[in-house]
């Protein structure tokens, strides 16, 4: 048993002593219908999640179906760290994350790096259980990856004026892959940015902003080589900065559409019922992805999307599952 295992274990032996249901079960499908060779040098298993800020969880998200009990930090942290490490990913992004030491303590003990990059003016910190500002925190497999460079970014809109939201830019290195020529380097090393764009309805224009800088901050920084970008965009397909991200001249794909025969993407990455001021609102829709180089990066397996039995009644997050974000994991291999 190796140290990722040990303390998953360690992680569920304790959510059963605390009386937690198992967390929801999710399997993977394979692309081409064959199971992924581990012994493959290229390939690369990375984890995309917003895991749900734990102040903004109690002060300000309103779940209205989701049990208190299951909204406890003392919980919400086992089940948040065991939804990371039972598919003990390569790469690790995340969003929302305002408890980056307590991730950041238990991950770097079974060989994990941690990169965190908060907020300006992080919500959390209005809130009265503040942990800390939320932002985007990424972590790698030190064993597996060397990281070559590393940039926390601001993310400006188009006036370049500095928005409230932010990404961190990572360049890796496959260890124990020796590239022979150009065409080999090609496949030894690749690019991951992960962001969070600005929430809410109203804001389209802005996130359509905020992913035009993106895209142009990938051009001039990350062009030689293949490019993961990961995040919740708080956008659904119609919205122009899912399709600025389908047509942008990078050539990016969602890795998700590829469980569709129709290259379509999920039902949902998100399902909640909130407060409003008309009652409880319902929201089921996609909004996270993991967008990848049409020419040099190919899926292999994703984890799929529970299904509405699955989720439950109360929705999410809930017992059984610490946040109101499905997390999406895609094993790809560089070509």
């Amino acid at each position: 048993m190796d140290a990722c295992q040990e303390l998953l274990v360690t992680i569920q032996e304790e959510t059963k002593r605390r009386g937690l249901p198992t967390l929801l079960e999710r399997e993977f499908n394979f692309i081409d219908g064959n199971a992924t060779d581990k012994s493959d040098p290229y390939k690369i298993r990375l984890l995309q999640w917003n895991v749900l800020a734990q102040a903004l969880s109690i002060c300000k998200d309103n779940f209205v179906l989701c049990p208190d009990s299951a909204l406890e930090w003392d919980s919400r942290k086992l089940r948040i760290l065991e939804g990371i490490l039972q598919y003990h990913p390569d790469v690790i992004c995340t969003e929302e994350v305002d408890h980056f030491e307590y991730l950041n303590s238990h991950l770097s003990s079974i060989s994990y790096t941690g990169i965190f990059h908060p907020k300006p003016d992080s919500p959390c910190l209005y809130c009265k259980n503040s942990l800390g500002p939320d932002g985007c925190a990424l972590f790698y497999r030190k064993d597996r990856l060397k990281l070559l460079h590393s940039d926390n970014v601001g993310i400006k809109d188009a006036e370049g004026q500095l928005t409230n939201q932010v990404a961190i830019y990572c360049l890796f290195e496959i260890i124990g892959v020796t590239a022979d020529n150009a065409v080999e380097d090609q496949k030894t090393k690749f690019s991951v940015l992960v962001t969070h764009l600005k929430a809410k309805y109203g804001f389209e224009e802005l996130r359509y902003q905020q992913g035009e800088f993106i895209l142009d901050y990938l051009n001039r920084n990350a062009l030689e080589w293949p490019i993961i970008v990961c995040g919740d965009f708080n956008a659904d397909q119609s919205e122009a900065v899912y399709q600025s991200f389908t047509t942008s001249d990078i050539g990016l794909y969602s890795a998700y559409t590829k469980l569709s025969k129709n290259s379509e993407e999920p039902r949902y990455t998100t399902w909640k019922v909130r407060y409003s001021a008309d009652g409880p609102a319902e929201t089921c829709r996609t909004i996270d992805y993991i967008w990848c180089s049409k020419d040099s990066v190919e899926i292999k397996s994703l984890l799929d999307l529970p299904s509405e039995e699955d989720v439950g009644k109360e929705r999410l997050p809930s017992l059984s599952y610490p946040s109101d974000h499905l997390s999406l994991v895609c094993d790809f291999k560089l070509v």
